[in-house]
């Protein structure tokens, strides 16, 4: 049988024992002085209506008052418990979450989301963390309460104790079933939506600019505002059921006080007055702790739920990877990749491919990949890279000494790549994390920005404090393109190495990445190179155009 996600995730994040224990009996102390307070001030009511002295009922009067305010102490004690317990746990959560995305397979990065990874260690997270608080305290609860009030009027009138474990079935069990099974599609359709508004709303944050060159922020914007909208139609839908559910709870609760009303005109003239009091007064506050349970099953539904999205990012990292240095291997020997029919895509979508005659890398190639928006240009880079397996077709890499690990030769660099919040040189060893000075001034002034970072205070380090903001668009770009040369690994991916860059210079960028002896890239590593605009003259040993998947040229030749 497969394991409950919540169990599953209890186990991810270590859940302390002790801790939960302690939360689970301040819970059940808490209900169980509630309805110890309710049982005493029945036979208190009763026993003054007649009018005994004052001194016999001393104790009963004392007893209310300590029941009234260890019930409150001791639901402080367990709110404080179970809220510090939750904070332990998400915080954990979240750890463990980043720590599996960082060491987990290289696929992972390119199939993952931003979004996906916002909404896991965001709201999932905090689902998670609230089962503890909604559900399973105060569930806990509700079963002690239930048992207690359940022997109390069976001792009392066993056909009382009948009906009110009844009562409890149907206010604890049957209500709480039925709030789950009919707001079930609606939360599935409000997280849908919410995961919908989440990504548009990070779309419009991230790519604000583009959207507005564009002439799509509007529509953006309309679809993320539209998205929220059905997640407030689905909540609204799930909250008239849970409304339903909740009506179960006061209609059990009059039945009960009827049936106790019943059988106390039966067993009158065979028990006191003050036992007839506590059987009839009871039944109002026995439920006091049933009230929680409609929402504290749909609580465990929601908690469910984010558990399974969450391990499901968890289990698609795979086993941690121990990366022992991180320093790109500059092997002494050629790297070649050779791929054949090979096809490339995502899971549920079309591939793309296969390129006709293979694709072949020796060291010093040079290629160019042009194709229009969607038709498979990053993924192309990203299984040359290993990190997305082929749909279909053989791609190996060896030297002389027999195959290689990709991820040991072969590195990509994503058109979104981030510029960091910190200094010219710790945004360049990001790539080469023991870079000399030397090194980062030639790579700097290669790709032509070194006079604008002398021109900085404090050049190299000089401090970023905005990011990709301290910048233009195009020193950025280039700023980007110096971290990928600086990694000195055989094969280097680049996927819109000039995006932004004036065209002028773009070409002139372009130009040089595909010319082995233009002195941008060592002659001897392979290059791929990724480009809506191809240079007026380029010398590409191949360039494969993806709108046909075939080369459109070999050789040295003139491309445009």
């Amino acid at each position: 049988m497969r394991d409950d996600p919540l169990l599953r995730s209890a186990r991810l994040v270590g859940l302390p024992t002790r801790p939960l224990v302690r939360s689970l009996a301040l819970g059940a102390l808490a209900a169980l002085s509630a309805l110890a307070l309710a049982g005493f001030s029945a036979w208190l009511i009763t026993r003054a209506w007649q009018m005994p002295p004052v001194l016999s009922v001393a104790i009963a009067v004392t007893s209310v008052r300590a029941l009234g305010i260890s019930r409150a102490l001791f639901r402080y004690l367990e709110r404080l418990a179970t809220h510090d317990l939750a904070l332990r746990v998400m915080a954990t959560a979240r750890s463990r979450i980043y720590a599996a995305i960082a060491g987990g397979t290289g696929s992972l990065a390119a199939r993952i989301r931003p979004a996906d990874v916002v909404a896991r260690t965001g709201r999932d997270v905090d689902d998670m963390g609230e089962s503890l608080v909604r559900a399973v305290v105060p569930i806990g609860a509700a079963a002690v309460s239930a048992c207690a009030t359940v022997v109390v009027f069976a001792v009392i009138s066993p056909w009382t104790g009948l009906a009110v474990a009844g009562a409890w079935v149907a206010a604890a069990v049957v209500a709480p079933w039925c709030a789950v099974r009919g707001a079930a599609l609606a939360e599935r359709a409000a997280a849908d939506a919410r995961d919908e508004a989440t990504a548009l709303t990070m779309t419009l944050l991230w790519h604000a600019a583009e959207l507005e060159i564009a002439g799509r922020r509007e529509e953006v914007a309309a679809l993320a505002a539209a998205a929220e909208e059905r997640a407030r139609r689905a909540a609204d839908t799930g909250t008239r059921v849970r409304s339903w559910a909740a009506g179960v709870l006061p209609a059990v609760s009059g039945a009960c006080v009827l049936v106790a009303c019943l059988v106390g005109v039966a067993v009158a003239g065979s028990v006191d007055a003050t036992t007839l009091g506590v059987l009839i007064l009871l039944p109002l506050s026995a439920f006091e702790t049933a009230a929680p349970l409609v929402d504290a099953a749909r609580q465990l539904h929601r908690s469910r739920d984010a558990a399974s999205r969450v391990l499901a990012v968890v289990d698609a990292a795979g086993e941690p990877t121990v990366v022992a240095d991180v320093r790109p291997v500059e092997r002494a020997t050629p790297t070649v990749l050779v791929a054949e029919d090979l096809r490339w895509g995502h899971p549920g979508r079309l591939p793309s491919g296969p390129i006709a005659g293979g694709l072949t890398l020796v060291p010093g190639s040079r290629v160019a990949v042009v194709g229009p928006s969607g038709s498979g240009k990053t993924t192309l880079l990203a299984t040359i890279a290993g990190l997305v397996p082929p749909v279909e077709g053989d791609m190996t890499v060896h030297d002389d000494d027999g195959p290689v690990d990709p991820g040991e030769t072969i590195r990509w660099f994503a058109s979104d790549a981030h510029v960091f919040a910190t200094t010219v040189r710790e945004n360049l060893l990001v790539a080469l994390g023991d870079a000399d000075e030397v090194r980062l001034w030639d790579v700097l002034r290669r790709v032509g920005l070194a006079d604008w970072v002398r021109g900085l205070d404090g050049g190299l380090d000089h401090l970023l404090a905005s990011g990709p903001d301290s910048m233009s668009t195009g020193q950025a770009r280039r700023l980007l393109l110096a971290r990928a040369l600086i990694c000195p690994v055989p094969v280097l991916l680049l996927d819109e190495p000039c995006e932004n860059v004036d065209p002028d210079e773009a070409d002139v960028l372009t130009a040089a990445l595909l010319d082995r002896n233009s002195g941008l890239v060592e002659p001897d590593r392979a290059v791929v190179v990724v480009t809506h605009r191809l240079p007026r003259r380029c010398t590409a040993d191949r360039v494969v155009d993806l709108t046909a998947t075939t080369p459109v040229g070999s050789g040295a030749s003139t491309c445009r």
